[in-house]
């Protein structure tokens, strides 16, 4: 397994990767976009409580999700769902993450160095 994500690098991002699996998945609970986001990503993104829930109330708070609450084996899970509003915020973000992924892509490639060839004096 490779190294982990450093948080810091996700701050940014997290947002957008809440949206995606929200947007393929229906309704998700918390502990199963950790689980997810942990599979997808092959143990290199580990997300904490501490980092999602404030992005899942905030989605909420602005509309983008609503949530359901269930009882599973005598425990309260509350369920997060896109709302019409969204699913449009999330082909947004989603199109936003992958157009800056691209961009990273395009900056981190070696470049060949400019070679000094010179010129014969005539």
């Amino acid at each position: 397994m490779k190294n982990k994500i450093p948080g810091e690098m996700l701050k940014g991002s997290l947002k957008s990767i809440v949206l995606k699996l929200l947007a393929e998945n229906d309704k998700m609970y918390g502990y199963e976009i950790t689980r997810k986001v942990e599979e997808l990503s092959e143990g290199k993104i580990q997300l904490t409580y501490g980092a999602l829930y404030p992005v899942l109330h905030k989605l909420e708070k602005d509309g983008s999700l609503v949530t359901e609450s269930q009882n599973v084996n005598n425990r309260t899970r509350i369920y997060y769902q896109l709302t019409p509003k969204g699913k449009s915020v999330a082909k947004e973000k989603i199109e936003e993450l992958k157009d800056y992924a691209e961009t990273l892509i395009i900056l981190l490639q070696p470049k060949p160095a400019l070679q000094y060839v010179p010129v014969k004096a005539k």
